[in-house]
């Protein structure tokens, strides 16, 4: 929205609404004065997702452990890929963790001008507030899904103190949490910005998340002997894999953790953040004339 140039001196305006003038012009000060209204979405998308639903929340334990017995059967049965001494379905759990709260976030976040268009043409707000709340929320879900795996792990550690070890890695979770969401709203503001004029990049996301899991060791780990010397050289670069390796290492005692590579990581997210929100800030200003 555009404010008036020409403001009568006899008159007290409460708020004046002008258009960002430099790319580098982000309104966090704005986002956070407008913080109840992030919170206002949180509760709205988490409400909207199951509202219709018979089983609600439980959707949030379900889909983990339905997806770890499919991993389970197809991937360690089938396709032979260990999982080393610890059990498979506490195995996946970890992975699917860290994973699905990358996965939803950049997901959702791919389409965040396609999916509130009606609603940023009708009113304004800081159009950062969506994909904060869509961080905010899908940390619930993780929430949720992480206490599940709390209670398998503590399970498989009462069974097998041996071999699960969790250690004081754990300390790290909240940061590799932070690094997750960064990756996840980076990545996902620049592909919704591209998909304000190319609409077909809508329909590749879920389908480059699904192939990049597969670059990641969601489904093994790289200090397991079944992955090649020279591919796993190759997939140790990809910027998530020290994000879920050391999330291993830390409940579980198994995987490989380099401050070093968690360094890379945090670089990488700093960098996809910082691009993700300029072109995202630059973007919005004029995103309903391409919508």
């Amino acid at each position: 929205m555009h404010s008036s140039t020409n403001i009568p001196n006899n008159h007290q305006w409460l708020e004046v609404l002008q258009p960002h003038q430099s790319l580098f012009d982000v309104p966090l000060s704005e986002v956070w004065q407008k913080r109840y209204l992030m919170l206002m979405f949180v509760k709205r998308d988490f409400a909207a997702n199951y509202k219709q639903t018979i089983l609600g929340p439980l959707w949030f334990f379900i889909q983990p452990l339905l997806t770890s017995i499919t991993f389970f059967l197809i991937f360690n049965k089938v396709g032979g890929i260990s999982t080393g001494k610890v059990p498979q379905i506490l195995f996946y759990l970890a992975g699917l963790s860290c994973w699905n709260y990358f996965a939803e976030t950049i997901n959702r976040t791919s389409t965040v001008f396609k999916d509130n268009a009606n609603l940023f043409g009708k009113v304004y707000f800081p159009r950062l507030i969506i994909p904060l709340s869509i961080v905010l929320s899908n940390l619930l879900r993780f929430g949720i899904q992480f206490f599940l795996f709390l209670i398998v792990l503590f399970y498989y550690w009462w069974q097998q103190p041996l071999v699960i070890q969790p250690n004081a890695y754990m300390l790290l979770t909240p940061y590799l949490l932070l690094l997750m969401a960064g990756f996840g709203i980076g990545l996902g503001m620049i592909i919704s910005s591209l998909t304000t004029k190319y609409r077909d990049l809508v329909f590749l996301v879920s389908f480059g998340v699904q192939l990049l899991m597969y670059a990641t060791p969601v489904i093994y780990s790289l200090s397991l002997p079944t992955i090649p010397t020279s591919y796993r050289t190759v997939l140790w670069y990809n910027p998530l894999a020290p994000i879920l390796e050391t999330f291993r290492f830390a409940y579980l005692g198994q995987g490989m953790f380099s401050w070093a590579m968690l360094l890379y990581s945090s670089c990488w997210m700093i960098l996809l953040l910082t691009v993700g929100i300029l072109i995202f800030n630059k973007v919005e200003k004029r995103f309903m004339d391409t919508i």
